[in-house]
Parts: structure tokens; C-alpha cells; sequence
């Protein structure tokens, strides 16, 4: 090892889905939204002038947090955005998880937190799930540094209703307490009426899901001004120009057609259903999903083995071999046609 190599802070990075290069295959392996996003994005775009891409963006991104404030029925100062729910959770992070306390979140769940804290050097305690992947809601009782929460948690779908959520963050008024709600629109009940009622809760949300913009990361946290200011601050010294102005527009225009998404929400949500009841006559058993995958198991053949007959037919699907959830195969709920094609693939191994 280079002598420089000892000064370099390292880290076990994140490893995301894959993204296979390969044509003419079934993609149920990132939660992406099947269905293309509202025509409003075509029309943002179309109205954007080149010209202005000389420009940098505005740094407050104004247009995209008024249009998200008024959706949401919120202040504007209670609106921060960024590069996807990524960036919103990683300045976050930074941001309010700064003490020597350690944070606490699930020891099952979205596996960039651990990434976070351990590259921003934040102590912190994953707490284990109940037998049946349930969160308890007393083990977010403990002395700590802050509280991060998936809802739906993920991988496994499950959603926590707000009175649970509201016990946690009553329990924490030392705390800040998030609450990543990338998945909510797809049957659970977004928490955000308790930011009225507690200044340490941040709502964190995300357009890549329900609103089928993944490749345009766009994310946003909604909670008390004095929140949002002090995240708004941590950004601007690292770097004020995190949205372009394509993000920025189509952001606003999207945000603006809630009929659209919760349209394509509402396919989604029927498809997982009737998923959910092939799966069972196959054999398989999971947690009741509220989010736009499964998180399934099979009674008698091994996950390993499932994934990879899976990606022999071209269809993929996300296996982590890791404890606890080394027996799941998280599924994405695609299109019907999609589930069709993962139901009579696992027939046929399954045979």
C-alpha cells in the first residue's frame, strides 16, 4: 500500500441494482416505475431553452419547491429538494446526525444508511426486526443521536401506521426523526400532518417511484422551517447547484399532475395484488407489501438458486446474500404482462 493510500478514507460503497445491458428483457430488479411519466415532462422539456443551459440553475430551485409546496398544502420554507431522495437523506444526514449518540434505524432496510454514516463517521445502532420483519416501535425508545425510518420499509414492503410513527417521534423530542417515504403512494399514509404537530420530524419523498422520473433524481424533504433552513445551509457550502434546470422544470410541471400518477399508481397497486396470489399458489410467502415490490420466499427452493434461473430466462429480479434475508428474492412490481412473464418462468424452474 502507497504511504498517500493510509490518508484515504474509505468506505464499503452502496452496490445499487443491476443494470443490465443486455435487449429484450424483464427488469423487476429496482422498483422502477413501469409505466412512462406524465406528458407534462415532454411538454417542460419542449418549452426549455437551450440557450439557458449556459446558465446555472437557480440555486433555491423556486419554481420546483413552490409547485411542491402547494401540492402538499406546506409553507415553501418547509420544502428542501435535491438530486433524488438520495441526496435529501445524504445532506440529512450531515446535517442533523451530529453528536456522539448513535443513530438508530432497522437493521433490515434501504442498506445506503449504514454507507452514509460510516463515510460521514456518524455512530450508529441497526436495531433488529421483529420475527416477522415488523419494526417495534419501543426499540426507538433508546438514548440517541437521531432516528431514520423507511415507510413502506424496504426490502420488505412493510408499512408502519402513523400512530406507530407518531409514538417514535414523541419519544424523541432530542431528536431528529426522518421518515423515508419513497414508497408511501403506493398504499400507505404518508405522515406528513405530524409536522405540524413536531419540529423534529422530516418527511422525505421522492419523484424516481410514483412519478416514474428515476432518471431525472429528483427528491424532497418536507418539515419545520427551522429544518429545512438548516439543511438548506449545509448545502450551500457544499455545492448550491445540485439541480439542473431540466430537473427543476419538469419537477414542477410533474408535480402538478397528481391525476396522472396516482393513475399509474393505481395499476401498480392492482397488478402487485393479483402478483401477490400467483405468487402464493407457487409456493411463496411474504410480508403484505405496501410498496411497488415483493419481498417473497420460497417454501422449499433456495432463493440463490430462484435468481439465478431467473436471469438465465432474462428476467431480474434483486438476492442479497446477506443473514436474515439470504431466503428473499425482492420483486418489482412491473406491468401485468411483466408478472406474467416472472410467473410462468418460475413455473417452469419450479417444476
Amino acid at each position: 500500500m502507497a504511504e498517500w493510500e493510509n490518508k484515504v478514507r474509505k468506505a464499503v460503497p452502496y452496490t445499487p441494482g443491476e443494470q443490465p445491458k443486455e435487449k429484450e428483457i424483464t427488469k423487476l430488479n429496482t422498483n422502477e416505475n413501469p409505466y412512462p411519466p406524465s406528458p407534462a415532462v415532454k411538454e417542460a422539456l419542449e418549452e426549455l431553452n437551450y440557450r439557458d443551459m449556459r446558465l446555472y440553475p437557480a440555486p433555491d430551485a423556486a419554481e420546483l419547491v413552490s409547485a411542491i409546496a402547494a401540492e402538499y398544502k406546506v409553507k415553501p420554507e418547509s420544502v428542501f429538494v435535491g438530486v433524488g431522495s438520495d441526496d435529501v437523506l445524504s445532506v440529512a444526514f450531515q446535517t442533523f446526525f451530529n453528536s456522539d449518540k448513535p443513530v438508530l434505524f432497522p437493521e433490515i432496510t434501504y442498506s445506503f444508511y449504514d454507507v452514509w454514516a460510516d463515510i460521514y463517521k456518524i455512530p450508529y445502532e441497526a436495531i433488529p426486526l421483529n420475527n416477522d420483519l415488523t419494526i417495534d416501535p419501543e426499540d426507538y425508545t433508546l438514548e440517541n443521536g437521531g432516528i431514520v425510518i423507511a415507510n413502506p420499509n424496504a426490502p420488505t414492503g412493510i408499512f408502519m401506521g402513523m400512530d406507530a410513527i407518531e409514538s417514535i417521534v414523541k419519544a424523541n423530542p432530542g431528536s431528529v426523526v426522518i421518515i423515508d417515504e419513497a414508497y408511501i403512494d403506493f398504499g400507505g399514509e404518508s405522515c406528513l400532518p405530524l409536522i405540524k404537530k413536531y419540529d423534529n420530524l422530516l418527511v422525505v419523498q421522492t419523484f424516481s417511484k410514483s412519478r416514474s422520473l428515476a432518471g431525472m433524481r429528483i427528491g424532497f424533504a418536507m418539515g419545520n422551517a427551522a429544518l429545512i433552513k438548516y439543511m438548506n445551509d449545509v448545502k450551500f457550502s457544499v455545492n448550491s447547484y445540485t439541480m439542473s434546470r431540466a430537473a427543476i422544470a419538469v419537477g414542477a410541471a410533474v408535480v402538478k399532475d397528481s391525476e396522472y400518477y396516482k393513475g399509474t399508481c393505481a395499476k401498480i397497486i392492482k397488478t402487485r395484488e393479483h402478483a401477490k396470489n400467483a405468487l402464493t399458489r407457487l409456493g411463496f410467502e411474504f410480508p403484505d407489501s405496501k410498496a411497488n415490490f415483493i419481498f417473497a420466499k420460497h417454501s422449499t427452493v433456495e432463493a440463490k438458486k430462484l435468481f439465478e434461473e431467473l436471469k438465465k430466462r432474462k428476467i431480474y429480479v434483486r438476492y442479497w446474500d446477506k443473514p436474515i434475508i439470504r431466503d428473499y428474492l425482492r420483486i418489482t412490481v412491473g406491468t401485468s404482462t411483466d408478472m406474467q412473464k416472472l410467473t410462468d418462468a418460475l413455473t417452469d424452474i419450479l417444476k
